[in-house]
C-alpha cells in the first residue's frame, strides 16, 4: 500500500478534498492518504514544516509521496509516478528553476500576498521520499523543529547528488510554465475556486473533480470556465 502524505490546512479545506478526489478516483493501486497539519511555526501553513518527518513518521523504512495538496490536481494514476521511486537517492523532486511570472498570489482573498522568487522553489511541495535512506535519519523531530525553513525546504540536509529529478510533468506550476503533457496541475498563485483565478489553466479539471466530490457523477455544478 502506498503512503500518500497529504499537507492540508483548514483555510485550504474545498482544495484538499478536491484533490484527494482527483488522487482516488484514479489511482489503480491501494492508497494511504495521511493529512498532515502539524509543526506549525513562524505563520506558515500548518503543513510547511511536518513534511521533513514524513521519514521519521514512516519509521525510517520504504518509500512514501508527499504533495502539497491543497492547491494541487492529480490528473493521472498516481501509481505512475509511485513507478519512478530510485532507491539509490535520498528523495526526488521537479526542480524547478525560474522567476515568478507574478509579484502576488491569491489576490482577492484575505490571504493576499507577496510572491518572491528564491532558489529551488517549489522544490518541496511534492517529494519522493526514500524513508530509509541513511541521510535522511537526520530528520528527526528535534532536527527538524530546530531548522530554518530556508535550510529545510532547500534540502540543506543532503548532497545535491542524492537529490534526484523528476519530470517536470509532476509538478506543472499553473501560470509560471507550461506542460502538455500535466500529471500533476499546481495552482501555487491560487486554486480555481478564488474568483480571479477561476478561468486559470486546467479550472474545468479542477471544478468536474469539486463537482464529482460534493454531487457524485449524476450531477453538475453551473460553473464552468470559458476554455
Amino acid at each position: 500500500m502506498l503512503k500518500v502524505f497529504c499537507g492540508y490546512d483548514p483555510k485550504e479545506a474545498i482544495g484538499f478534498h478536491v484533490f484527494c478526489q482527483s488522487l482516488i478516483e484514479q489511482s489503480s493501486i491501494d492508497l494511504q492518504i495521511i493529512p498532515l497539519q502539524g509543526m506549525q511555526r513562524d505563520g506558515t501553513k500548518a503543513f510547511t514544516y511536518s513534511r521533513f518527518l514524513v521519514p521519521e513518521m514512516c519509521g525510517f523504512k520504504g518509500h512514501a509521496i508527499y504533495l502539497d495538496a491543497s492547491d494541487m490536481l492529480m490528473l493521472t494514476d498516481i501509481a505512475e509516478l509511485a513507478e519512478l521511486f530510485d532507491p539509490s537517492l535520498s528523495c526526488q523532486v521537479v526542480k524547478h528553476d525560474y522567476e515568478t511570472k507574478h509579484s502576488k498570489k491569491f489576490i482577492g482573498s484575505d490571504y493576499e500576498s507577496r510572491n518572491a522568487s528564491y532558489p529551488r522553489k517549489n522544490w518541496s511541495s511534492l517529494i519522493l521520499w526514500n524513508c530509509e535512506h541513511f541521510p535522511n535519519r537526520l530528520l528527526t523531530t528535534e532536527y527538524v523543529s530546530k531548522q530554518s525553513g530556508e535550510h529545510l525546504h532547500r534540502f540543506g540536509w543532503l548532497e545535491d547528488s542524492r537529490i534526484g529529478d523528476l519530470p517536470s510533468c509532476w509538478n506543472v506550476l499553473v501560470g509560471e510554465m507550461d506542460n502538455t503533457d500535466t500529471k500533476i496541475a499546481h495552482f501555487t498563485l491560487g486554486i480555481p475556486d478564488l474568483s480571479y483565478y477561476e478561468f486559470c489553466d486546467y479550472s474545468n479539471q479542477w471544478y468536474d473533480s469539486k463537482n464529482r466530490m460534493l454531487y457524485g457523477p449524476m450531477r453538475k455544478e453551473k460553473r464552468y470556465a470559458a476554455q
